[in-house]
């Protein structure tokens, strides 16, 4: 109990040191993440549908692959 409680600590540590060295390197934390994702996510389905309702099940392409990691930590 003791050592995973020290691994709770530990990892919470190293989460808020990164937190603060990840921008004096020049990265920026995407902090909107998510939210932006999902309203993506929900245009490309208005899209989809759309294309699926005017050619059928046959030629519509969807991507319901919404998740990019690399808008997760963005270079400034």
């Amino acid at each position: 109990m003791f050592d995973l409680l020290k691994t709770i600590i530990w990892i919470a540590g190293l989460a808020v040191v990164s937190y603060f060295a990840l921008p004096y390197f020049g990265y920026e934390i995407n902090l909107n993440y998510f939210n932006e994702s999902k309203a993506k996510c929900q245009e490309n389905l208005s899209n989809c549908t759309k294309e699926l309702i005017q050619q059928g099940t046959k030629n519509a392409k969807c991507d319901f692959n919404c998740v990019d990691p690399q808008l997760i930590i963005k270079k400034q």
